[in-house]
């Protein structure tokens, strides 16, 4: 069972960064695949960014570019950083985790998300 907490969202203007952080419980971290999603109102959930446990990472197609996905494995924590924001940007985040191996993949965890608001 995986615990995820989300950290770092808020309100920041156009243009601007943020760095949203996502700390899990498990201690073998570094075999989970995590990702970040976001849901705007009304909109469905999307995937916004993902790092698989070999470091290899994708992106929504409007994110590329000004998103980096990163994890630190020795503080079992997930990272965002998000540059040049736009309204558009405006949504709640969730942090994701699933472990997969050759032999078994995992059901999804989810944290309880954090809000980002990009507005002047």
């Amino acid at each position: 069972q995986v615990q995820l907490v989300e950290s770092g969202g808020g309100l920041v203007q156009p243009g601007g960064s943020l760095r949203l952080s996502c700390a899990a419980s498990e201690t073998i971290f570094s075999t989970y695949r995590m990702g970040w999603y976001r849901q705007a109102p009304g909109k469905r959930r999307e995937l916004v960014a993902v790092i698989n446990s070999d470091g290899i990472t994708n992106y929504e197609d409007s994110v590329k570019g000004r998103f980096t996905i990163s994890r630190d494995n020795a503080k079992n924590t997930v990272y965002l950083q998000m540059n040049s924001l736009k309204p558009e940007d405006t949504a709640v985040y969730y942090c994701n985790a699933k472990y997969v191996s050759r032999w078994y993949t995992g059901e999804d965890y989810w944290g309880r998300g954090t809000q980002v608001t990009v507005s002047s």
